[in-house]
Order: C-alpha cells, then sequence, then structure tokens
C-alpha cells in the first residue's frame, strides 16, 4: 500500500461517520428507524393485552414478503419494504454489524453512489427467488400459505459479494499478520448463513442477493452501472418538491498545476497541494470512488502522503 492510499484511508476514517450524503449511514438509519417503529407498535399491542399473532396478523404481515403470489399480488410493495424489516434485538444488531463491514469496504471502493442500488437489487433477486423456490420445490409448497420473508440478509449478501469481487483481496485487520483477506470474511458469513435457521427458500433467496451482487460488478467492469438510472430517478424525484433548485452539476476538480525548473526538465508540470484540493479529491472518491481519479488527482494524494500534509 502506497502512501497515498494509507493518507486516503485516514481521511476516510475521518469523515466517514455522519458524513452529508453517506449512503451507508442512511440505511443503516432506515432500518433502525423501522425496527424502532414496528416495536414500539408491538409493545403498544402486548400493553392491551393483545395475543403477538395479534401484531403479526395486523401490522407484520403488511411489511413482510409472503410466498403465495395471490397474497403477494395484494401488497407488491412488501418486495422492497421486507428487506427494511427485523425482529428481535440481538438480530437486528448482528445483521446491522454485518452491513456497516461490508457496506464500508463497497462505498471505500466505489463511492456513495452504489451501495444503496445494490442493496435494492440483491433485495428484489432474493424476493423473486424467495417466490419462485416456494412453488418449485415440492417440500416448500405444502406450507407457501404461512411462508414469508423478512430482513435485509439478502441485500447485505449483494454488498458482501460485490465488494468481494471488486477487490478479493482487499485486507481487514491488517495488524493480524498481514491482514484477513476480504474473500475469507464473505466465505464465513455465508457459510454462517446458510448454516442458520429459516429454510431452503429463506437461504436460497440470500444466495440469489449474493449473484445480484456479482452480475452488477460483471457489468460494472464491462462499462455499465446499473446504479446510473435508479440514482437519476431519485434526484428527479426530491426536484420535483425544489422546483426553483438548479439542476445539480457534479464539481468537477480543478487541476492546479505550476511549473518547477529548478533541477529539472522544461514544461514537467507538479502540482500545488492545498486543503481544498484534497478535500475536492476526497469528494470525488466519495461519490464515484479512487478508480475515477486522474493522474494529476492520484498525484496530489500521493504527495499529500508522503508529506503528511
Amino acid at each position: 500500500m502506497g502512501e497515498s492510499e494509507r493518507y486516503l484511508e485516514r481521511k476516510l476514517r475521518k469523515f466517514s461517520l455522519g458524513d452529508d450524503n453517506n449512503a451507508l449511514m442512511g440505511l443503516v438509519a432506515v432500518n433502525s428507524i423501522i425496527f424502532v417503529m414496528l416495536g414500539l407498535i408491538q409493545v403498544i399491542y402486548l400493553m392491551s393485552d393483545s395475543t403477538g399473532s395479534a401484531f403479526s396478523y395486523e401490522i407484520l404481515r403488511w411489511v413482510i414478503l409472503p410466498a403465495k403470489m395471490s397474497t403477494l399480488s395484494t401488497m407488491p410493495w412488501t418486495v422492497v419494504s421486507y428487506m427494511f424489516v427485523h425482529t428481535g434485538f440481538f438480530y437486528m444488531l448482528i445483521t446491522m454489524l454485518w452491513l456497516w463491514t461490508f457496506g464500508s469496504i463497497l462505498q471505500t471502493l466505489t463511492g456513495n453512489r452504489k451501495i444503496i442500488p445494490v442493496y435494492i437489487y440483491g433485495g428484489i433477486i432474493g424476493a423473486i427467488l424467495f417466490v419462485a423456490a416456494s412453488y418449485a420445490i415440492p417440500v416448500l409448497r405444502d406450507g407457501i400459505e404461512y411462508s414469508s420473508l423478512l430482513g435485509c440478509n439478502a441485500s447485505i449478501m449483494a454488498i458482501a459479494v460485490a465488494a468481494t469481487t471488486l477487490a478479493p483481496k482487499y485486507k481487514l485487520f491488517p495488524m493480524l499478520n498481514g491482514g484477513i483477506p476480504l474473500w475469507v470474511l464473505t466465505v464465513i458469513y455465508v457459510l454462517i448463513d446458510v448454516s442458520g435457521g429459516g429454510g431452503m427458500a429463506v437461504h436460497i433467496a440470500h444466495l440469489g442477493g449474493g449473484l445480484a451482487g456479482y452480475i452488477f460488478v460483471v457489468f460494472l467492469n464491462r462499462g455499465y452501472d446499473g446504479s446510473n438510472w435508479m440514482n437519476d430517478l431519485y434526484s428527479w424525484f426530491m426536484n420535483l418538491f425544489n422546483p426553483d433548485k438548479k439542476k445539480i452539476i457534479e464539481k468537477q476538480t480543478r487541476d492546479k498545476l505550476f511549473y518547477n525548473t529548478r533541477g529539472m526538465k522544461p514544461f514537467v508540470k507538479s502540482p500545488i497541494i492545498t486543503q481544498q484540493a484534497i478535500d475536492e479529491i476526497l469528494d470525488k472518491i466519495n461519490q464515484k470512488g479512487y478508480q475515477y481519479l486522474s493522474d494529476e488527482e492520484k498525484s496530489i494524494l500521493q504527495k499529500a502522503g508522503e508529506t503528511d500534509f
């Protein structure tokens, strides 16, 4: 790892938590808010001497994914809502820790605009395969009336596989004998998931989410970014409520150069290192990813890392 990468990691760790437009923080916040809201509603049911089945039938079933197609057709929104619904404090806590672990890596590798699309793709593919498996596998078909899916495990699997496909040798905990490769952690996560409860259809759904993450990266490497249309749709929708807002144009990082001829060949350009230039570069990394930096921008980061600017 070069000095520029070390400098980049120090800066990312400094501003990632709570940074403006941090998509990972947004996902964790939405999941947490929905968990608290459902928990409060459940407490109200319990205080009113209602049974747990009353809460499940009157509230929970409207936001989790049913396996039966006739039921799903009356609640199509559950294809998306189920991936934000969790029950049980420890289940929620562990799930969010996995989301944060893999999500922070993917966001560092690709920027801020891809993690939510990958999350949604994984959840939708997981939902499709869950319903398909419930009908296709005979042993599951008998219980299809009461089978349902909730939680963001398929989405986390998509994020984990996407990050691993992009950088399988990405090292975690470098102080431990050089670090643990990311692919090892992903394998551990997959083994934990498939060995847990939930049933065959649930495991198929989660693995389907991983397939979605892999396909996303394959297309990304071939020049097709599957997150663009989703981000554009979101921006268009948000701008409907701000008609006077000017169209957002990405800031183009300005290259600030000077000529240093002392002891060097003429016309060799060296970048000026300023805090403003570094902040603009880090903003670009946060939005797009490190691989989108120009040679001049990478040179600025390298100089900053060498001088510990």
